[in-house]
Formats: structure tokens, C-alpha cells, sequence
């Protein structure tokens, strides 16, 4: 909990001052404030908040939008806040992918646990999309380094184990990966 930089957007200045004090008691600092969708996007673009608390409907562009264009963008996690828990603002809520929806009569019971949570949880999927990535990365170069091998095997007829030695033999010379070696061995032979 704090030091947690957050960014409010709500057309009631009032309420944003509620919520801001607040906030600011539990350690957060509020970086930045505005009072239309477009405003609080174009901010959250700039400041680089570690979480947005939107409401939901607002002027222009709403808060259901915002909330999925940051969603999308990866830029933070989003609260959202209606006056209403009528089926289709949840709907709405779900389809924009945000980590909490509260309703603002009972905010100040409930504000600081869903801020941790959605903080808590965005770190999560953070986490495991690099994860899946650096996977992704290791099968793609598993792939690679077999067709390379493959090509070795066949070109200079040496066995699999010898195949993978040259091809680790040259990383550990060159000082490049054995992903970079296996490419080339490709280029090479498809030239």
C-alpha cells in the first residue's frame, strides 16, 4: 500500500476531492485529475499512473471506453464507479476489462480494498504475460535450433548431439545466442 500513483476522473470535482482526501490518507498520491473521458486519457497517457478510478458515465467519451482503450493499451488497472449495479453497467463493466466497479454511496467502505486488490492483480497479470512471453520466446528458438540441427545433420551428415555442439560451439565464440547461430544456419541454406 502507498506511494501508489493514481489518477481520478469524474465530472464532480466535490467527489474527486472526497475520494482524493481519502487516498492521500492511505499513502497514495493522486498525480492528476480531469473531468471528461478525453482529458483523463489524455492524461493517463502522459502521467503514467499506477491506477485510474473513472466514473463511469461521463461527458464525451465514458468511463467504460477509457477504462477499455486503457485496459487494451496495458497502461494500468481501472476502477470503475457507477451510481447504478443494474445488469447492463456490470455487463458494460466486464466487457471494458475493469479490475473493480464500486458504487459511490458506499466508496468510502470499500475504496481502499478494491485499490488493492486491482493493484494487486494487475501486477499478477503482468507477470504472467511476461511469463508467457519469455515461453513463447523459448519454444520459438527450441524450433529454430531443431531446424538448424536438422540442416546440419543432413548437410555435413553428423549426428544430432554433434549437430547441437557446433551450433552451441559457435554461440559461445561468436558471443551471440544459439537462436541467432540457428537463424543464420537457415538463411544460409535456404540461400
Amino acid at each position: 500500500m502507498g506511494e501508489q500513483r493514481v489518477i481520478l476522473i469524474d465530472n464532480d470535482a466535490a467527489w474527486r476531492k472526497n475520494v482524493k482526501a481519502i487516498l492521500v490518507k492511505m499513502g497514495y498520491w493522486v498525480i492528476g485529475e480531469a473531468e471528461d473521458g478525453l482529458t483523463g486519457l489524455k492524461l493517463i497517457r502522459t502521467r503514467q499512473p499506477d491506477l485510474v478510478i473513472i466514473e463511469a458515465f461521463l461527458p464525451g467519451m465514458d468511463g467504460f471506453e477509457v477504462a477499455r482503450i486503457v485496459y487494451e493499451d496495458k497502461l494500468a488497472p481501472v476502477v470503475l464507479i457507477g451510481s447504478s449495479t443494474h445488469q447492463n453497467v456490470i455487463e458494460k463493466a466486464k466487457n471494458a476489462k475493469v479490475f473493480a466497479f464500486l458504487v459511490k454511496p458506499e466508496l468510502e467502505f470499500n475504496l481502499i480494498p478494491a485499490v488493492e486488490l486491482a493493484l494487486t492483480n494487475y501486477q499478477e497479470r503482468v507477470k504472467l504475460e511476461s511469463q508467457v512471453q519469455e515461453l513463447q520466446n523459448t519454444i520459438e528458438t527450441r524450433k529454430v535450433v531443431e531446424r538448424a540441427k536438422g540442416i546440419l545433420m543432413e548437410t555435413m551428415g553428423v549426428s544430432e548431439a554433434e549437430a547441437f555442439k557446433r551450433i552451441q560451439k559457435q554461440s559461445m565464440n561468436k558471443r551471440i545466442s544459439m537462436r541467432a547461430v540457428a537463424e543464420a544456419i537457415i538463411l544460409a541454406h535456404n540461400l
